[in-house]
């Protein structure tokens, strides 16, 4: 069985799969008569051809460390967003692709201020938060055509402390 351990989460290492979702640095623009700071576009969402982004609401259970998985999934018509709605940091698992099946699993674990934007065709773990309520809004494609491929590991693996 493969272990992994969960890496922080940072633009650069998190960059062949997505973008942070976060209010880090410097602003880029300040509005609202000053009373707002607005870090704009930090996500390149992508629907595809015959989709339109959506909003949903996803209440997942927690799971806790170590945490073992076997089903990897990615949608290949849309990008993805994970922003949670509340406090706590929550584990993303993503793998790059090898000839269409998920290469070696990577595990980072987000900041309590962070979410995510999965690239389009991401390979990925299932929402894992690692606190009740577990709630996130996801923004991602709506359409009429098939958008989740999923892929079971031979063998599990294990996201460890």
């Amino acid at each position: 069985m493969t272990t992994i351990h969960p890496e922080p989460l940072t633009a650069a290492a998190f960059a062949p799969f997505g973008d942070i979702l976060e209010a880090a640095g410097t602003p880029d623009m300040i509005i609202n008569e000053g009373f707002c700071e607005r870090f704009h576009d930090r996500a390149r969402l992508d629907f595809g051809a015959g989709g339109r982004p959506g909003i949903s609401i996803f209440k997942a259970k927690p799971r806790a460390l170590p945490y073992q998985f076997s089903l990897l999934e990615r949608h290949p018509d849309g990008s993805q967003a994970f922003i949670p709605m509340s406090e706590h940091p929550f584990l993303v698992i993503v793998a790059p692709d090898e000839n269409t099946t998920p290469g070696r699993p990577r595990a980072f674990l987000t900041a309590a201020h962070q979410g995510i934007n999965l690239h389009r065709g991401t390979w990925h773990g299932v929402l894992t938060p690692l606190h009740s309520p577990g709630i996130f809004a996801v923004i991602d494609r709506i359409g009429d055509t098939p958008n989740l491929q999923e892929h079971r590991l031979t063998e599990p693996c294990t996201v460890g402390m």
